[in-house]
């Protein structure tokens, strides 16, 4: 959040909650950076990684892996895309694709015709070999595709890397959500990447305003059915990842589909410091984030609101800190 975390200089009025016969008022002053994200009709995308630093990194470290030569396509990725005033995602959805296709290099090589940047298949009406592997060219023509994917701007990056890549490994897009977050926010001089607020070394940014009205969602589907891989595009029932998503996204903050993918989509904290509106996570290995089974919201006063499990509706339940299985990080969605 830039300046907010600032010895002495916080512009976020940490919201107060008081949980008492199941109501939660919620009294909270949005940030700056928020503010002026909303005001360049920049959502707030929580799933375009985690660009705070923290236990589970901040994609610098596989940035500083790159050479020369990639991060000059990273260099052009971005100034093409301020060029076309097309919005921090787009240019976080090409490092993505471009980095899963082919490192970030200008291949002259790939699986069948595949060439360039990002392995375009001139029989696939591309363009000519000599136009995919000239990168100027190779980033508008994925600019160009991007544009026409319907709702590109409200998934999650890597799903859209695949809509214009349409790859027989629809995921492997989401290994650099991280790293290329951190490309936008350092070479593309953008402070705020993901329009959510971003924090600062070890400074833990204060809650949001989201989180309120996040809290108020979840709290309203109280009784409803769990359903494992419940749909997010209704609220007859839940399962524990898609009651976050849908609670955060009612706010105006995208979280990615998992809790295994949720834990990534904020800051740390440790867990005996959380606050309401904040994510708890379970895991099978609590020094393994990729054994996560179940995310809950901590509403204060050592209690969650989650959906369970098959048989058990959405409820609020007790928690304690040092219950088996439960992470020592908790996450503050979109920061």
């Amino acid at each position: 959040m830039r300046s907010a975390f600032a010895v002495g200089a916080l512009l976020v009025t940490v919201f107060v909650v008081v949980l008492s016969t199941g109501a939660i008022s919620t009294v909270v002053e949005g940030d700056r950076a928020a503010d002026t994200a909303r005001a360049m009709s920049m959502s707030c995308n929580a799933a375009l990684g985690p660009v705070t630093s923290g236990p589970a990194g901040s994609g610098a470290l596989d940035a500083a892996k790159l050479t020369e030569e990639q991060r000059g396509n990273v260099a052009l990725i971005i100034s093409i895309g301020k060029q076309r005033e097309l919005p921090p995602l787009a240019w976080q959805v090409a490092i993505q694709a471009g980095m899963t296709e082919s490192g970030l290099r200008s291949l002259n090589y790939g699986d069948r015709d595949s060439l360039g940047i990002f392995q375009m298949r001139p029989s696939m009406g591309w363009g000519t070999p000599a136009q995919v592997t000239d990168p100027v060219y190779a980033i508008n023509k994925f600019y160009d595709v991007l544009g026409s994917v319907p709702n590109w701007k409200e998934q999650r990056p890597g799903d859209s890397a695949q809509d214009v890549e349409r790859s027989a490994f629809p995921t492997r897009y989401h290994r650099w959500e991280a790293m290329a977050a951190h490309l936008i926010g350092n070479v593309g001089a953008v402070q705020d990447p993901t329009g959510c607020g971003q924090g600062v070394g070890n400074l833990l940014p204060a809650p949001t305003a989201a989180a309120g009205s996040a809290i108020q969602f979840a709290l309203a589907q109280q009784g409803k059915p769990y359903q494992w891989g419940a749909a997010t595009t209704h609220q007859n029932s839940f399962d524990c990842s898609s009651l976050m998503l849908q609670s955060y996204r009612s706010a105006g903050v995208m979280l990615p589909r998992t809790s295994r993918e949720q834990w990534k989509a904020g800051a740390y904290l440790p867990v005996e410091q959380a606050q309401p509106g904040d994510l708890l996570f379970w895991a099978y290995d609590t020094s393994n984030p990729a054994t996560i089974h179940h995310v809950a919201m901590y509403l204060g006063d050592g209690k969650i609101v989650e959906a369970q499990q098959t048989g058990v509706p959405v409820h609020i339940r007790p928690v304690r800190f040092n219950e088996a299985e439960l992470m020592p990080q908790a996450v503050r969605p979109g920061v």
